[in-house]
């Protein structure tokens, strides 16, 4: 076999989990994100900042350097580089060292590199967890298949919400606090999510019945969503897995080769029941 080139080094290093070289640099980069997303939360402590800013501003920097230098090692290596610069995990790595620039140019924008903590989700590669991976398949399936019902959902929500935040506003009017159709609206929306923070309320009584009904209606609106998803996750969950053929024991033909309940073989080609 021909030596390995550097750039070929270079990629089997940062892009493959399964080798010595790769877990140790993805465990060590872990360890980075960590420290780097603590070295945020401490700069945010007044009396942590006042004492050490120099400190926390180097490490700071010491950490946007690194994550620059590994951002620009996995452009150069990487075959298709294009592909990867649009991939999910190129956007955010990205994403976790531009807010260190541009905090030399707009105040607080530093803070802004926990958007870092999204990078842990190659935990998920690293340790293996190839349950937690396909679990996460079946969900994003049912957000999925769930996107155009939520979508509906929530227009008709925003449809009620105005009309009643409207009608508050002509029942109630500007001396009872709701001033404008926007802040009566923004009261409904609050009343409707059950959040209720209670810097607005009606006085009156036809304003209180409305708010009443409102509250009422709440109630039943946030089990919609979820249960939306819920039955379009039962139905993922029921194409992922499949019955055993002998004991009729759901399994999943991705994760094991054999019943878990009785032993028998398994195959991937059986067709789901």
């Amino acid at each position: 076999m021909p030596e390995e080139t550097f750039r070929e080094r270079v990629y089997t290093i940062i892009f493959h989990s399964d080798t010595p070289g790769g877990r140790r640099f993805d465990v060590i980069l872990l360890w980075l994100i960590l420290l780097s997303m603590l070295s945020v939360f401490l700069e945010s402590v007044a009396s942590v900042r006042k004492e050490y800013y120099p400190i926390i501003t180097a490490a700071e920097w010491l950490f946007t350097i690194v994550f620059t230098i590994e951002y620009i090692l996995r452009l150069y290596s990487y075959p298709r580089r294009f592909k990867y610069f649009f991939s999910f995990y190129g956007i955010i790595d990205l994403l976790a060292i531009i807010p260190g620039y541009l905090g030399l140019l707009i105040p607080n924008l530093q803070y802004l590199l926990v958007i870092r903590a999204l990078r842990l989700l190659r935990v998920f590669r690293i340790l293996k967890l190839t349950r937690y991976l396909n679990e996460g398949d079946v969900l994003k399936q049912a957000l999925k298949a769930s996107m155009y019902k939520i979508v509906v959902f929530l227009a008709t929500v925003v449809t009620l919400v105005t009309i009643v935040g409207t009608m508050m506003y002509v029942i109630e009017g500007e001396k009872n606090g709701f001033t404008s159709i926007p802040t009566s609206i923004y009261w409904a929306v609050v009343t409707i999510t059950t959040v209720g923070y209670g810097d607005i309320s009606p006085e009156t009584s036809l304003g209180q019945f409305l708010a009443g009904v409102l509250m009422i209606i709440g109630y039943g609106i946030i089990a919609v969503p979820t249960g939306i998803v819920s039955a379009e996750m039962t139905k993922a969950s029921q194409v992922a897995l499949k019955p055993c053929p002998k004991c009729n024991n759901l399994v999943s033909p991705a994760q094991a080769r054999f019943c878990s309940n009785c032993g028998e073989p398994i195959s991937s080609s059986q067709p789901s029941a």
